[in-house]
């Protein structure tokens, strides 16, 4: 009873925001919340944020448990994922009809290590492989369902977008076995992959030709693209990771120049992410590369709105931020840290979740152009799970939201691999198309 009443002291002083939008009036959301840190190394600390289910009608220990992982790596899961995509409260803190904690607990958390409100104290502390990242977040897991035992038995799912799926498929495989091993107790119910950096070659190759079928090259920016795709090919068949990654942002540089500036995350908007935001970090890199890359990739998960609100009155909601630490200051080092492990493929390990049994969701958005779904199914066609060829005969299947006869998205499912085609949305997909990523929360989490 006495842990009881203090969960309570410390939920419900948290559903109260200050908005500055509205000259400082307190605004309520009904989601009760929970957050702290957790020491997952020496010198660094990892944060998380919990809104437990707000339900019409069951009670949070009735529905699952899901972690959402941003991209980046870098960008900050209990901000961006938060407030711009699936949190009960939007950027102004007004109320998200499509929030999924309608439908679930969600827990964010800023990984890798020095993301939003996470930091390190020593330079050498920021993770450089998705390794390091699953042994960090493990740390965390742990100790997060020992303190909160109610949710070791609640269906859990990982829900990631971009370099987060990437991260959420190793930190699923390092979760399935330590679960084997007995040193954490959960009910894991599978993972979801979205707009994922799975195996980025297949990609990029596909850059070109994407583009081109769309209208958005000519046969002379077509030869230009692929040709640079090639050589980013040939450095990671020569295992040069470093050099690929530097490879990949001159491709990028050469799809802007013949496509007047496309939008990587959405090719409908058209407008170039470097156009749009301004390089607000004092961090220099020794790259150039690395600092355009850093720029189309993370800075556009900070934007000076999202900046505002996170180091202003969340900040001081939350009471525990330490002084010197700045939300987002440190995610350039995050990415820079990470450049060896980008152009890294992780297929196999998709393969090992899919032999252990475990639940996996590839979903994307058909306007993406960075993870464009053409390159997704390549990867897919690669996996050896021996019942792909079973999934590949499977015709796929029309997706309708209520009272619409739009085809919201397709999607195939057999046995435990699931694929979802989502329409008319680019790469952030709950930010798009909002109704139907709810719609497909529920049917992956069994609540259809």
């Amino acid at each position: 009873m006495e842990s009881l009443v203090l969960i309570l002291l410390i939920i419900t002083p948290c559903s109260l925001f200050l908005s500055p939008a509205q000259g400082g009036v307190i605004k309520k959301t009904e989601a009760k919340e929970d957050w702290n840190y957790v020491s997952v190394r020496s010198h660094a600390f990892m944060f998380w944020w919990l809104y437990y289910a707000d339900h019409p009608t069951k009670n949070y220990t009735e529905v699952p448990l899901v972690l959402w992982l941003q991209g980046g790596p870098g960008g900050s899961s209990c901000g961006f994922g938060n407030f711009a995509e699936i949190g009960p409260l939007d950027t102004k803190l007004v109320q998200r009809n499509s929030s999924w904690v309608q439908v679930a607990n969600l827990l964010f958390v800023d990984n890798p290590v020095g993301t939003g409100y996470s930091y390190t104290t020593d330079s050498g502390a920021f993770a450089k492989d998705v390794d390091t990242i699953s042994t960090d977040m493990l740390v965390l897991l742990k100790e997060f369902f020992e303190s909160k035992p109610e949710f070791q038995k609640i269906p859990f799912y990982i829900f990631s977008e971009s370099y987060g799926g990437k991260m959420a498929a190793a930190i699923s495989l390092a979760l399935h076995k330590a679960m084997t091993a007995g040193s954490i107790k959960c009910n894991f119910g599978g993972v979801a992959l979205g707009d994922s950096w799975i195996s980025p070659i297949d990609s990029v190759l596909t850059w070109g030709t994407y583009l081109y079928s769309i209208s958005l090259l000519d046969e002379h920016g077509l030869k230009e693209v692929q040709s640079s795709a090639n050589a980013v090919q040939d450095a990671l068949n020569k295992g040069q990771f470093v050099e690929a990654t530097e490879l990949w942002s001159r491709t990028e540089d050469v799809i802007e120049q013949n496509t007047d500036g496309v939008n990587f995350y959405n090719i409908l908007t058209k407008d170039s992410l470097m156009a749009k935001n301004t390089f607000r970090t004092n961090r220099k890199f020794s790259n150039p590369s690395l600092a355009k890359l850093y720029q189309r990739h993370v800075l556009h998960l900070q934007t000076d709105d999202l900046d505002e609100l996170m180091n202003g009155p969340i900040r001081a909601k939350l009471k525990i931020i330490p002084d010197s630490v700045t939300w987002g200051g440190q995610s350039s080092q995050v990415f820079e840290n990470m450049v060896g492990d980008f152009m890294k493929p992780v297929i196999s390990v998709v393969d090992e979740l899919l032999s252990a049994g475990i639940n996996v969701t590839v979903y994307n958005g058909q306007l993406d152009l960075i993870v464009d779904t053409v390159g997704q199914e390549n990867w897919v066609k690669q996996l050896k799970w021996k019942k792909l060829d079973q999934f590949k005969s499977l015709q796929w299947t029309a997706l309708h939201l209520p009272d619409s006869r739009e085809t919201a998205a397709f999607y195939k499912s057999w046995d435990n691999f699931n694929f979802y085609w989502i329409m008319k949305a680019g790469h952030m997909v709950p930010s798009d198309q909002p109704k139907t990523s709810l719609k497909m929360l529920r049917m992956i989490t069994n609540q259809e």
